[in-house]
């Protein structure tokens, strides 16, 4: 039994036609369903690869059209489109990943604060109010120079009164002559 090339073509030509039938249906039938229509659901209902549909333009374009179009009995007035659907989620997305850049630039800022309170806490941070410390250190600096400058004149004072009383003592143990 020998097949010649052109009943393989012929062959090839009844499936692409048996396929695209099918195809067509399935179409059809989401449709009347109101089912949602995608080139994937229509591949499947047609139990044909996405690839067939893609590489047949009518085809694609019959999908495409009928995935446009409102489902039968629905009304348009109240109903939301696919697109403004896809808009939507498309918008809360980029709210989404806004608002999650967001809590993280708060949770950084939240741990840097924590952070430098807990290290203030400990004792190892400088104390908030280091101008005022700093004044205070001078401050008490210059009152120990002035202390140390009184003590020295009352040192002097006192080996002073020493001196004096030693020659007073020194006359009162002198013999007085007569």
């Amino acid at each position: 039994m020998t097949t010649s090339p052109h009943h393989l073509a012929q062959a090839r030509a009844a499936d692409s036609e048996r396929r695209r039938a099918r195809v067509l249906k399935a179409l059809d039938q989401l449709a009347a369903n109101g089912e949602e229509i995608t080139v994937s659901a229509v591949a499947r209902a047609a139990r044909v690869h996405r690839s067939f549909v893609h590489r047949h333009s009518d085809l694609h374009a019959a999908v495409l059209a009928r995935a446009s179009e409102p489902p039968p009995g629905a009304t348009t007035g109240t109903q939301a489109s696919r697109r403004s659907l896809l808009a939507d989620v498309a918008n809360l997305t980029a709210r989404n990943g806004r608002l999650t850049a967001h809590i993280t630039r708060l949770e950084q800022r939240l741990s840097e604060a924590l952070g430098q309170a807990a290290w203030e806490a400990s004792g190892l941070g400088a104390p908030a109010d280091v101008d005022t410390l700093t004044r205070r250190v001078g401050e008490l600096e210059q009152q120990i120079l002035d202390l140390r400058v009184e003590l020295a004149e009352r040192d002097d004072d006192l080996a002073a009164a020493r001196a004096a009383n030693r020659e007073l003592m020194a006359q009162i143990n002198t013999p007085h002559v007569g």
